[in-house]
């Protein structure tokens, strides 16, 4: 993905303000500090599930049941950070004069625009001045939620610009401009 994709996205006489992308390579977040452990416990108790089948000679079903387990297991454990991070390196950002545009390629293809004029409620999560994220709205609920959003931030149906370098700074830039658009209208 470049940035002429990000360019086929603006309408007439918009102009960027700032265009970045969201940190690269594995991102923990304070979901982790639960999500971590439930995933241990998960893949602990699929793979004692698959030894006692084994040793107990139990029919092929079970055997089957306890390595899909053990497979989902593998993938709360680990293979969900590698994916969150594939998504992310395909994830592009941009502010402009009238909206705040996030982009990310295929399989999970997904444009956000958000127009400034009417920015939902805007929050600053993280240390402002090295790193953090800005969201769009609430965060999702850990418990009684049901998209993978709880366990890879990418996948978050809230729109947030994740993993910036000095968020402060384009937290600030987005508030600015946001109020010029709306003396605009």
């Amino acid at each position: 993905m470049t940035a002429d994709d990000l360019n086929s996205r603006l309408v007439r006489d918009e102009r960027v303000l700032w265009r970045g992308v969201p940190a690269q390579g594995l991102m923990f977040t304070s979901r982790d500090a639960l999500m971590i452990p439930f995933s241990a416990v998960w893949l602990s108790f699929a793979v004692f599930w698959l030894v006692m089948v084994t040793r107990t000679g139990a029919p092929v079903f079970f055997y089957l049941w306890g390595a899909m387990f053990v497979g989902i297991g593998i993938f709360f454990a680990v293979g969900r950070f590698f994916v969150d991070a594939w998504l992310r390196s395909r994830t592009l950002y941009a502010v402009t004069d009238q909206r705040v545009l996030i982009l990310r390629s295929a399989p999970f293809a997904r444009f956000t625009s958000i127009e400034l004029d009417r920015l939902p409620e805007l929050n600053l999560v993280g240390d402002g001045n090295t790193k953090g994220d800005i969201r769009f709205g609430p965060s999702v609920s850990l418990f009684g939620n049901r998209s993978m959003a709880v366990w890879m931030p990418s996948l978050d149906p809230t729109p947030q610009l994740l993993g910036l370098a000095k968020p402060k700074a384009v937290f600030d830039l987005i508030r600015d401009a946001g109020q010029k658009a709306r003396a605009r209208a």
